[in-house]
């Protein structure tokens, strides 16, 4: 004995019928058929809703063209972070693109899982995909910087500048170190956006845009202003 009702996306339970308070034998086709039309049409107001802004950008027409697996890439953009993509807008600082550096620095990549480069992303850059194609970085670079303020190297973590497509790494000694660092960082240093907590300490002498991070945090920060 069960209620005619269904539960909603809220979990709430929504009454499906002014006549049936109950299901039995009797109606439960028609409670079968009366669940599957709320559950289908539970969110057609905020699909219009989303369908009404995408008209102001695209002639909804137009969206035919593409499988729902194109648009979600012209959207999102790729799901699966493709390193060749990202090595042909890297520059670098402080260091020539032949270094070992360099290389253990993409061979680390390449070992990463598709989380963790997607967690490297967004440490950054603040975003968890790659534009579409190249044309769609707009001129953006990614900035690998190689300090040597960091010293000892091996006891510090990188800093990267989101706003900036930025990553500051010390000259560490090691692929083994490197791999290290820096997987510690896109795990544990998920704040992107400390602009305001920047302003107030530098105002109060509390904290210094080119310090170091110390070995046990990394700075991962947003600095647009």
């Amino acid at each position: 004995d069960m209620p005619f009702s269904s539960p909603g996306a809220a979990g709430q339970e929504v009454p499906l019928s002014s006549t049936y308070s109950r299901i039995n034998l009797s109606n439960r086709d028609l409670y079968v058929r009366s669940a599957l039309e709320y559950r289908l049409h539970e969110f057609d107001v905020q699909v219009d809703a989303v369908l009404e802004g995408l008209a102001k950008v695209i002639p909804v027409p137009l969206l035919s063209l593409f499988s729902s697996t194109e648009f979600q890439i012209l959207v999102c953009g790729h799901p699966d972070i493709p390193l060749e993509m990202l090595k042909s807008v890297a520059v670098y600082k402080g260091i020539e693109a032949t270094a070992p550096l360099v290389t253990w620095f993409w061979e680390v990549l390449e070992v990463f899982s598709p989380v963790e480069r997607s967690l490297f992303l967004r440490f950054v850059w603040g975003r968890t995909r790659l534009p579409r194609n190249i044309a769609d970085f707009r001129g953006r670079d990614f900035v690998l910087q190689v300090l040597d303020k960091y010293n000892p190297p091996n006891q510090f973590l990188p800093e990267s500048y989101t706003c900036f497509f930025l990553l500051k790494m010390p000259r560490y000694t090691s692929k083994e170190v490197l791999l290290e660092k820096l997987r510690y960082a896109i795990n544990f240093c998920k704040s992107i956006d400390t602009d305001d907590y920047a302003r107030i300490t530098r105002s109060e002498g509390e904290f210094d845009v080119d310090a170091s991070p110390s070995t046990s945090q990394s700075r991962n920060t947003s600095t647009c202003g």
